[in-house]
């Protein structure tokens, strides 16, 4: 993989790996967290593009809205399924799986669909990387735990990785075959977003004002976070195939993993820790692809 690429992946993943353990602090926010840092996103990253169009003399498209309009539908149930996932499960379940699943997803469909062909290598480094997720994300818990609970995290878990996949492999086209530029893209989908959840969470402004005096903190981490480890990866597209990215950036499932066990006191530390080791091997092979 191209050098720059990935260390923009291995520094989304990082940052990634941080908004996450601010998310999961917030378990009863539901969409209305999610509208609320969505509304940062915007609020920050919009004037950035509108520089960019106004600096460069761009002529915006009529495609890149149509693209920003299906990322932002995308994210919307990403954000949702994922904040419902922490309300019921371990960040060291539902985190590592949705991150699992969605280069899983992502690979396959970029051999199948885009005709990538990442190297043996490469692909041997994508399956090390899944196989570490899994690891991570399927060990046992205290037997004080509810299985019930258990069994919800895992099934959001699975749900949002199927939603990081097909906005993954949107955004790849977005900035490769429709060459939207990934801060207006970005920008345009973070708009979008809050637009398309404003209509349900304005109806009854009270909480979502309970919400953020309660959780401004954690909205503005997530809210400034996660357009960098986002732009960071859209940037790293462009560099490299699609089915090498979607994999590499899972760095962030050890990070989140350890943060788990050390800042949330979540159990299985040596499980995870060995899965750890299998995705470190996997993003070496990546890298070496």
């Amino acid at each position: 993989m191209h050098g720059t690429a990935l260390a923009l992946v291995l520094v989304a993943a990082i940052v990634h790996a941080g908004w996450n353990l601010a998310a999961k602090r917030v378990t009863s926010g539901g969409a209305r967290f999610v509208y609320l840092y969505y509304s940062v996103s915007a609020v920050v990253c919009v004037p950035l593009g509108v520089f960019q169009i106004l600096a460069e003399h761009l002529r915006p498209d009529w495609t890149w809205l149509l693209a920003a309009a299906v990322t932002a539908v995308c994210h919307v149930l990403y954000g949702i399924v994922l904040q419902r996932g922490y309300a019921v499960g371990d960040l060291s379940v539902v985190y590592p799986l949705a991150r699992g699943t969605g280069p899983l997803l992502s690979v396959l469909a970029a051999v199948v669909l885009l005709g990538e062909r990442p190297g043996w290598l490469g692909l041997l480094g994508a399956l090390l990387v899944i196989a570490g997720v899994l690891v991570i994300g399927t060990g046992g818990r205290g037997s004080a735990v509810d299985r019930r609970a258990r069994r919800a995290g895992i099934f959001y878990g699975l749900l949002t990785g199927a939603t990081i996949a097909a906005y993954t492999l949107w955004d790849a086209h977005s900035v490769n075959a429709l060459a939207v530029p990934p801060v207006i893209y970005f920008s345009a989908g973070a708009a979008l977003q809050s637009v398309l959840l404003a209509p349900f969470v304005l109806r009854d402004r009270e909480p979502l004002t309970a919400l953020w005096r309660a959780h401004w903190r954690e909205v503005l981490v997530v809210g400034l976070l996660s357009p960098v480890a986002y732009l960071a990866v859209l940037f790293a597209m462009r560099m490299a195939p699609v089915s090498l990215v979607a994999p590499a950036r899972e760095l962030s499932i050890v990070l989140g993993g350890l943060a788990a066990w050390l800042v949330l006191g979540e159990s299985n530390p040596v499980r995870r820790l060995a899965g750890s080791v299998i995705v470190l091997a996997g993003i070496t092979a990546i890298a070496a692809a």
